[in-house]
């Protein structure tokens, strides 16, 4: 299994979390976040903010839905402007359901 965390506008999330569940994605957790990238922040005249507002997104996927997953959120997230965010794919060693302790997705 792999964790895919997806920093993303804010203004893509509906967008992104739709794409992902016409993909067969339903499960995501969200979370506003403050970072940069590259261009560390944006100037506007003499300000500069250099932590901006981004959303979190994470979903676990099985290792052979990974590409179908970052397709769905990469074309939903996609404006072709700096800031459209990364995506982080980490392996998972385990997963479990809480209330019925029953282990996979």
């Amino acid at each position: 299994m792999k964790m895919i965390r997806a920093i993303i506008r804010p203004e893509k999330e509906e967008e992104v979390i739709r794409g992902l569940d016409v993909a067969g994605f339903p499960s995501v957790t969200k979370m506003d976040v403050f970072g940069r990238g590259k261009q560390k922040g944006i100037q506007v005249g003499t300000a500069v903010y250099d932590e901006l507002a981004k959303t979190m997104l994470m979903v676990v996927v099985e290792d052979a839905m990974v590409e179908k997953a970052s397709q769905a959120i990469t074309q939903s997230a996609k404006t072709g402007n700096f800031g459209d965010g990364k995506l982080f794919i980490t392996s998972v060693e385990s997963v479990s359901t809480i209330r019925t302790g029953k282990a996979g997705l």
